[in-house]
């Protein structure tokens, strides 16, 4: 008698991943960026785009490569958040990852996909950016002061079941989104040491300040780490006060 729980499946080993691409104007680097996961040797991957109604060539590079793309869309949108969320309305993978139209995934990435196991955590690994390999394994002050990069982390789908990114924040609700997520019961996260994607710091992110993100982070921090995390962290930014990324 065959015991079906322990039938090898591909889906089991190799869970589906959607990989969400949101782009706008990105016609320079986008081919580049799709070339990366197409050569990647896991090959269960679906790759989801959201388009903010772009003006260059990003369409026709989409359309050239409609039949390796489960979906894509194009129409305006309020900013990156804005397109993540309707992003993931149309995920179908078991996890979740998401990469810059300017990024590119490394070898390492089909490594780490292989990995992926417990759907109660979050994995993360690292990027290279800057020249170096960045961040390596951080501790719970660290996840609140920085957080890792965010194309450097893979989620279970149930986390986008239960959360979406807030608008609100312009450029940092993918870290709002970490902190909320260290507070949270249900999930853990899990380090693996793996260097997945080259980051590219071209994006708002690497250049504009998110002025409501800065003056929520502290609230942010007391609720999901507590008093004395939080408290660290407010005399690391009165230290750095005269820094506004601090």
């Amino acid at each position: 008698m065959v015991n079906d729980s322990n039938q090898f499946t591909a889906e089991s080993y190799f869970p589906k991943i959607s990989i969400v691409i949101v782009t706008y104007n990105a016609g320079k680097t986008l081919q580049q960026c799709l070339d990366s996961i197409f050569e990647q040797e896991y090959s269960n991957i679906e790759i989801v785009i959201v388009d903010g109604n772009s003006t260059d060539n990003s369409i026709e590079i989409i359309k050239r490569n409609n039949s390796k793309i489960a979906f894509w869309m194009s129409e305006e949108d309020a900013g990156v958040y804005d397109a993540m969320n309707k992003a993931l309305k149309h995920i179908t993978g078991d996890w979740v990852y998401f990469l810059g139209a300017d990024d590119e995934l490394l070898p390492d990435f089909t490594n780490f996909a292989r990995c992926l196991a417990d759907k109660t955590a979050i994995y993360y690994a690292n990027v290279f950016a800057d020249g170096a390999k960045r961040l390596g394994e951080l501790s719970r002050y660290q996840f609140a002061k920085f957080g890792p990069y965010h194309q450097a982390m893979m989620f279970p789908k149930s986390v986008f079941d239960k959360y979406t990114y807030n608008t609100r924040y312009k450029i940092s609700a993918d870290f709002a989104l970490t902190l909320t997520l260290c507070g949270d019961a249900e999930y853990h996260f899990i380090y693996k040491d793996f260097v997945i994607a080259k980051f590219n710091h071209t994006g708002l992110s690497g250049v504009t300040i998110d002025k409501p993100f800065q003056q929520g982070k502290a609230g942010l921090i007391l609720k999901n780490f507590g008093l004395v995390t939080c408290a660290r962290y407010i005399l690391h930014r009165y230290k750095n006060r005269h820094n506004p990324r601090a």
